[in-house]
């Protein structure tokens, strides 16, 4: 059984190294016509297991392949590869995580892991930058089994102990790796294979590892399916002379012009015809080719290309494209299911937007995994509509998560009308996720700030002796606070249940405090009582608590010794009404 070349994606933190590695790999600079030099686009590279004999001939030998070559896909970033989806699972069979040896695990990068996990997706990581190690030698091209061997001894020590920082980075978040050439088992330790993209240094090593990864673990998967067309589309684009195309990946069967196709989107799938399948050379690069694209009649997956077609409306990139028999093909309704959206929502919830159907789905397994409910969810910017709808929501559930989406100017115009709701928007998910929760922690312990100045807080506190500075009218006397906070105002019993006056004031010197806590040494000014008849020093006070107040103390964030001390009031109070705060 012939076997198609894997789909490769390579993701990893910005900057980091990813497209400057598939120029060197094909030979292009596209990086360089990149604005800002910064991934824009998903793009898609063809590279021919004869382009890497050519690359790999001094580590290869005579050893030959069944892989036919390797698909490439350049992603902007973590959050495009979680778009790429195919059977529900990740597009890509394999992925290349590029990590800067210097800057070892980044957001970015730890974002990648946890989607690359989600997806079950083998990868291997390229360590790259080893020529910013101070003293290495680089030289055009070199493997890096041959490399370090060139490498002065304090040198090769500095790149093992960078190495070593990273591997113990990817052991913090459950990652076995070790360096390619160490490794016995591949299904026991991701791969790490260090070189330079700049240079052009250890990318035979990995074009080896991943080839040898394919071709051992992969043969089942990449068997060449014979049939209808099956693939996922990178993005909607307007080029001159076509008017609007699909960037695709074919990763099953057969794509012929003149194909009926069905497409998924927000809504029902869009069927219509394939006027034109363009391919780009191989080596060159599907969303910024050097060389003009092949018109083919015919296309066998894998393959990135360029399609046109009859029409396009209403379609989402990440969604499936299928060649079908016509608009009442059975297949249509399976796409239509595959595109659906299945996201538990509840009646109270947060609103979710995202920017294409595989985000989507990712911000929702994060919010699951964090307890976060949803109430209703979009694909798409933020909308006006979201805005009005979510503001009707409760105020803990006023709030919008958006993943690399960004506010339409009707949205921001209409979020200036709603003071209480909320919106976070992020391009890394389990920032987004993390800066939700750190807002709702925020809110909680505002709100039990709120409720603690509203009733008495449980505390306790001791007379100090030789500090009484006034025996009556009102009594004043040092105390320390030994468990809570106190205020004035509050009643106070003792460990016997009588009545022990209140608090009239609380000083430190000539400053009066507004409360004591824990720790706290002060003058307290005592109402209703006299030192040395009801009260002594050295005797132990408790702030008396209402039993409407305690069960709503009840619902606080108590710390330890807060709770105990409001344990031992209850236990004083229970001593005269055994049924009190039940």
């Amino acid at each position: 059984m012939a076997i198609r070349q894997p789909v490769v994606s390579v993701l990893g933190h910005v900057d980091h190294g990813k497209t400057k590695l598939l120029d060197r790999i094909r030979g292009t600079s596209v990086q360089a016509r990149e604005a800002g030099a910064i991934t824009q686009h998903i793009g898609a590279t063809e590279v021919p297991i004869e382009h890497i004999y050519k690359m790999c001939g001094k580590l290869i030998g005579s050893k030959k392949f069944d892989v036919p070559g390797l698909l490439f896909i350049d992603t902007p970033g973590h959050q495009s590869f979680v778009t790429l989806r195919a059977r529900g699972g990740s597009l890509a069979d394999l992925a290349v995580l590029v990590i800067d040896i210097k800057e070892g695990l980044m957001p970015q990068t730890i974002e990648s892991i946890r989607i690359l996990r989600q997806y079950k997706t083998p990868f291997v990581i390229a360590l790259n930058k080893i020529d910013t190690i101070e003293g290495w030698i680089s030289e055009d091209g070199r493997p890096f089994v041959l490399s370090e061997k060139m490498q002065q001894e304090h040198t090769r020590e500095v790149f093992e102990q960078k190495m070593y920082n990273v591997i113990s980075q990817l052991a913090q978040e459950g990652i076995s790796s070790d360096r390619y050439d160490r490794i016995d088992d591949f299904t026991k330790a991701v791969a790490l294979v260090p070189i330079s993209a700049k240079e052009g240094e250890g990318i035979q090593d990995l074009l080896l590892v991943l080839i040898g990864l394919a071709q051992r673990f992969l043969e089942t998967q990449l068997e060449k399916g014979e049939g209808p067309g099956k693939g996922t589309i990178l993005e909607i684009k307007e080029e001159r002379g076509l008017g609007k195309t699909l960037d695709m990946i074919l990763y099953s069967g057969t794509l012929k012009k003149g194909d009926t196709v069905a497409m998924g989107t927000r809504g029902a799938p869009v069927v219509t015809k394939i006027k034109a399948i363009l391919k780009p050379k191989p080596l060159d690069e599907i969303r910024d080719p050097r060389d003009r694209f092949d018109s083919v009649k015919e296309l066998h997956a894998a393959a990135g290309v360029k399609i046109s077609t009859q029409n396009c409306e209403g379609v989402i990139a990440g969604a499936p494209i299928i060649v079908v028999k016509g608009p009442n093909d059975p297949a249509i309704k399976a796409l239509a299911e595959e595109t659906s959206i299945k996201i538990e929502t509840q009646e109270n919830g947060v609103t979710i937007k995202a920017d294409a159907i595989g985000s989507l789905e990712a911000l929702a397994y994060e919010a699951k995994a964090h307890d976060i409910p949803i109430r209703k969810y979009g694909i798409g910017e933020i909308t006006r509509r979201d805005i009005v709808e979510t503001a009707y929501a409760d105020k803990k559930n006023c709030v919008i998560l958006g993943f690399n989406v960004s506010l339409s100017k009707d949205a921001e115009a209409e979020l200036a009308n709603h003071e209480d709701l909320k919106v976070f928007t992020n391009q890394i998910v389990y920032q987004l996720i993390d800066d939700y929760v750190e807002w709702v922690e925020d809110c909680k312990k505002q709100t039990d700030t709120d409720k603690r100045s509203v009733f008495s807080f449980p505390a306790k506190f001791m007379v100090l002796p030789n500090c009484t500075f006034r025996a009556s009218k009102p009594a004043i006397v040092g105390v320390r606070v030994l468990a809570g906070r106190i205020r004035p105002g509050e009643n106070l019993i003792g460990p016997d249940g009588r009545d022990l006056g209140k608090i009239k004031s609380i000083r430190i010197g000539e400053d009066v405090q507004k409360e004591a806590k824990q720790g706290d040494e002060v003058a307290v000014a005592i109402e209703g009582i006299t030192v040395g008849r009801q009260l002594n020093e050295e005797d132990v006070v408790y702030v008396d608590l209402i039993e409407s107040g305690y069960k709503q103390l009840q619902q606080l964030d108590l710390t330890a010794d807060e709770k105990m001390v409001m344990d031992e009031t209850v236990a004083i109070k229970r001593k005269e009404e055994p049924f009190w705060g039940m």
